[in-house]
């Protein structure tokens, strides 16, 4: 599909219908990852690491060692541990999928390859022995799987076509809607069967991903040519525009870390503090602990569709922030869902159970800076990104979830160690000075990041050298 053809396709809510293939290849993606994501770390607490399996797991003891570092962990700060670095190296492995698609196997290969090793991590959950394992698949899968998959999103659109970020808020939308399924699915399974059942129903989701994939390929953009052919044009060195941004890009990627602290505790320690804190019932109904990921991804949905339609309704009214002004609302969202469970907990008499409207409250408002942070941040480094490097800076963006991850696996350890209180405020402090941060950058670099103009692009490009772009 070329550029000028996906252009005129506006089958799928005004946009390509490449997009409709890749958002439910996500979607049952997500489905898979996040169901197992959402066992993780309570599996690990209440069997995984107990005697009588702990002892099962090939190569766990010198990989024990290296977390703890001398100093024995409790089983609550192992798991968290474990699940940062893991939830961290996730999210490292796309620069080098990025790179492995733009120098050898092409998108849609690199793509095929990360589905088919994503599979194969989540059937090998289902043993004790083989954890580790399936953990560095999944590890290996995902980093060949979504950068590109997103990049694949960004290049269905021209550089100045502005539904690239509203068709990202619709491939969150895909996303979210996997996770929903995946915690009642998966959950449930786990808890009323047996957890391997759990893990088993992710692996088919991934394989339902994978043939999703495939049947839609004839409406994906093309691959680049990675072998310049005899009569090609010499490649062609990057613009200093070019240049400029992707240092700035690379340069807020600590920024964004901090930004996504207080969502990405939702998998980790949240969990098992909701287990031990909150009143779990709604309208009198036991709620399972796994599924307050569903819980999160119903108001995540309805808080991304709300603010697609939202910024459309006031773009006809007024000018439309730009993506870091957007990104800017969701740090200040975001630091004010995570409020909402440290008041929760300074209302709650001692002895007493948080209410479930403060867990409301914090999903509310952390999925509204969801929908302003994630999705818009990844059209912005996707359509910033230059075209000949855009799967290794898309690949580089989620360098932040590395480290944003990694951090809070640090942070939730910290949760037996602090009041709760102290605990979800330094999360507010970090998501809400992410924001304030964003905001000088906007109002000195800003420019730097806006769509480009034909006209600009020739002023910022060498004009010996016409076919920079």
């Amino acid at each position: 599909m070329t550029t000028s053809a996906a252009a005129d396709d506006r089958v799928f809510f005004g946009h390509p219908k490449g997009l409709a293939y890749l958002a439910f290849t996500e979607a049952w993606e997500r489905f898979s990852y996040y169901g197992m994501q959402t066992l993780l770390v309570l599996y690990m607490v209440h069997q995984l690491l107990l005697p009588g399996h702990i002892e099962n797991i090939a190569g766990f003891v010198p990989f024990r060692a290296v977390i703890e570092h001398g100093h024995p962990m409790s089983n609550q700060a192992l798991a968290s541990a474990v699940f940062g670095l893991y939830a961290g190296l996730v999210y490292f492995t796309p620069f080098f999928g990025g790179i492995l698609a733009d120098r050898v196997l092409g998108r849609r290969r690199t793509i095929i390859l990360g589905a088919c090793l994503m599979a194969v991590g989540h059937f090998l959950m289902a043993f004790d022995q083989s954890f580790l394992v399936a953990l560095v698949c999944l590890m290996l899968g995902t980093g060949c799987f979504k950068g590109n998959i997103a990049t694949q999103v960004g290049h269905l659109y021209s550089e100045t076509d502005n539904r690239r970020a509203d068709a990202f808020q619709i491939f969150y939308l895909g996303i979210n809607a996997g996770v929903i399924a995946a915690p009642f699915v998966v959950g449930t399974l786990a808890e009323d069967v047996a957890w391997h059942w759990g893990f088993g129903a992710a692996g088919v989701g991934m394989i339902v991903s994978l043939i999703i994939y495939l049947s839609g390929r004839r409406y994906l953009p093309p691959d680049l040519p990675r072998t310049p052919r005899a009569d090609a044009a010499p490649k062609v060195p990057l613009s200093p525009r070019d240049k400029q941004a992707s240092i700035l890009l690379i340069a807020m990627l600590p920024v964004l870390a901090a930004s996504v602290v207080g969502n990405q505790e939702i998998f980790n320690a949240y969990l098992v503090w909701a287990e031990r804190s909150a009143d779990l019932h709604l309208f009198g109904y036991k709620i399972l602990t796994e599924w307050m990921i569903s819980v999160d991804s119903i108001v995540s949905v309805a808080t991304i569709g709300g603010m697609v339609v939202f910024w459309r309704w006031w773009a006809t009214h007024w000018a439309e922030p730009d993506e870091l002004g957007k990104i800017i609302i969701g740090c200040l969202f975001g630091a004010l869902g995570v409020i909402c469970l440290a008041l929760g907990t300074t209302m709650t008499p001692a002895g007493g159970k948080v209410s479930f409207g403060w867990l409301l409250a914090f999903h509310l408002f952390n999925d509204i800076g969801f929908a302003n942070v994630l999705p818009v941040g990844l059209a912005l480094y996707a359509r910033s990104a230059p075209r000949a490097i855009a799967g290794s800076i898309v690949g580089l963006y989620y360098l932040h979830l590395f480290a944003g991850n990694l951090f809070v696996g640090w942070l939730g350890g910290q949760l037996e160690k602090m009041p709760a209180v102290q605990f979800w405020l330094i999360h507010a402090v970090l998501v809400g000075g992410a924001g304030l941060v964003f905001f000088v950058v906007r109002l000195f670099f800003g420019s730097l990041l806006a769509p480009a103009l034909p006209f600009e692009e020739v002023l910022a490009t060498d004009l010996a050298q016409p076919t920079a772009r």
